[in-house]
């Protein structure tokens, strides 16, 4: 039986490969994710079909004109942008904001989590009724299977938080759509390494 490390081992070193056959005229690189020890344990429990969606992350020209250290979502396309040095930026595949639910605007990272735990907002509880059984038995604890899956990236505007996230998921398969409640949803992976380059007050555009 193949084990569950030789399976991660193998995801990572796919999606690395997969970076390099990028259909754009770009100066890629091989982007490998770098997970510590609680990571490992929890994307050892990730489903199969985790592993079956193939990660594109990409080192290109940058598109966005904006300065080094910022990240830029662009809703339409559902790419997610990190600016380099040197006109370069790391382009990722995101799941946006449904056209009812989007969000758009600048924003600073004004608090950043590993693992977080999930609690429905209000809007969605008014939404949809049945979740609201978490305010009895509170949060859901941060796990491989949590709607926020491994980061979290909370959006201010100024000291207010605006309730908007960048997060990983448990739905990898919608990466790519315009699905969410105005958040931007990351394939694990892809955001374990988002995270790894940013910090509080890291700025933030979503056109």
């Amino acid at each position: 039986m193949i084990g569950k490390g030789f399976i991660i081992a193998a995801a990572l070193m796919a999606g690395a490969l997969l970076s390099g056959c990028s259909p754009m005229d770009t100066q890629t690189a091989t982007l490998e994710t770098h997970l510590n020890p609680r990571d490992k344990a929890m994307m050892a429990l990730a489903p199969p079909e985790e592993w079956s969606i193939p990660i594109v992350r990409n080192r290109i020209a940058d598109p966005t004109g904006e300065a080094p250290g910022t990240i830029v979502v662009d809703t339409t396309q559902h790419n997610l942008y990190f600016v380099l040095p040197g006109k370069q930026a790391i382009q990722y595949k995101v799941a946006t904001g449904a056209e009812a639910y989007g969000w758009t605007g600048r924003a600073t990272v004004g608090h950043m989590t590993e693992w977080p735990q999930w609690m429905p907002t209000a809007s969605i509880m008014d939404r949809w009724p049945e979740f609201k059984v978490y305010l009895k038995h509170g949060p859901l604890a941060g796990a491989y299977d949590n709607p926020l899956g491994a980061r979290a990236l909370y959006l201010y505007q100024g000291n207010r938080d605006t309730l908007y996230r960048i997060h990983g998921t448990n739905e990898p398969e919608e990466i790519g759509q315009g699905v969410s409640s105005g958040c931007i949803r990351m394939r694990d992976l892809d955001v374990i390494d988002l995270y790894g380059r940013v910090h509080v007050g890291t700025p933030v555009v979503v056109k």
